[in-house]
């Protein structure tokens, strides 16, 4: 058996290929992220992976539209967004395959 923090995890991320990391893969990323209202990321897109955002709590904006708990937005390759905490946040994101360096960030 093995425990652990989500605290002790970066950002928010749990498996993947890198450290720390509960199961060290490159098949899947998985995170638990949570945002206070008003943070944002800047936008970018993967041009392998699809990224899997499931609104746990909270509402978010990303491709310039509102989704609240119970939203899953996916994320195809070659799609860019931003993202921006409207509210206190929560959200699972799983990125398929857990392709190593591969976001890229979109010059504005």
């Amino acid at each position: 058996m093995k425990t652990a923090r989500l605290s002790e995890m970066k950002r928010g991320w749990f498996i993947g290929d890198f450290e720390p990391s509960l199961d060290r893969t490159c098949a899947v990323e998985v995170a638990v992220k949570s945002y206070k209202a008003g943070e944002h990321e800047e936008k970018h897109f993967h041009k392998i992976a699809t990224e899997y955002t499931v609104i746990i709590n909270g509402e978010v904006e990303m491709f310039g539209k509102r989704f609240a708990a119970g939203d899953i937005v996916v994320c195809e390759p070659g799609d860019a967004t931003d993202f921006t905490a409207i509210s206190d946040a929560t959200n699972v994101v799983v990125k398929l395959p857990g392709a190593s360096h591969d976001k890229y960030i979109c010059e504005e």
